[in-house]
């Protein structure tokens, strides 16, 4: 399916209804993907994005190395894709393997085929940043490029009509978005 490059300065709402994310990174030959919760946008003008990345998880080393990593929005179709990348380390196992992904437009990191958006990302460096990160796992990132399936854009918002994304729920269970509801 094709994609629709997304404005920078509206990239963040590809992630602006909290679902769950698959982040990728790359540093030389071996690149990784893990599930993660914990991603949510924070700032507009530059697209800024906190991003919880365990520093026991193979992931976290590679974006140590490369700065870099990708967040994709998997659709629930991709559930048990999800729950498996988010339950195995690819310290043992090549977990991309299995996976269709394609080339990012900026950075390394590869990109997962079959999801609602992307966003290519790069650590924000600072030394307030930094000690934060080494205290929490919390990273600032800042989004270079953004995309979306062609299928859920429309009028510069998110339209969740033929895909549908995933909330994780804890223990393997995971909820797909539902009917849109206005509030005006």
């Amino acid at each position: 399916m094709p994609r629709v490059s997304v404005p920078l300065e509206i990239a963040y709402r590809i992630l602006n209804h909290g679902p769950a994310t698959l982040v990728t990174t790359r540093a030389g030959a071996r690149a990784n993907v893990m599930a993660a919760q914990w991603v949510m946008p924070i700032d507009f003008d530059p697209c800024r994005i906190a991003v919880v990345v365990d520093r026991t998880t193979y992931t976290r080393k590679l974006f140590d190395e490369s700065g870099e990593l990708a967040i994709c929005v998997p659709s629930h179709e991709q559930a048990k894709l999800t729950w498996r990348v988010g339950s195995t380390t690819g310290a043992e196992v090549d977990k991309l393997a299995e996976i269709e992904t394609f080339a990012a437009e900026i950075i390394a990191a590869p990109l997962v085929a079959g999801c609602v958006g992307w966003l290519e990302c790069k650590v924000v460096r600072g030394a307030a940043y930094d000690e934060v990160a080494k205290e929490t796992d919390l990273f600032i990132v800042e989004a270079v490029a953004a995309a979306v399936d062609a299928r859920c854009w429309r009028d510069e918002r998110l339209v969740l009509d033929e895909m549908r994304t995933l909330h994780h729920l804890g223990g393997g269970r995971f909820l797909a978005s539902g009917e849109a509801i206005s509030g005006r």
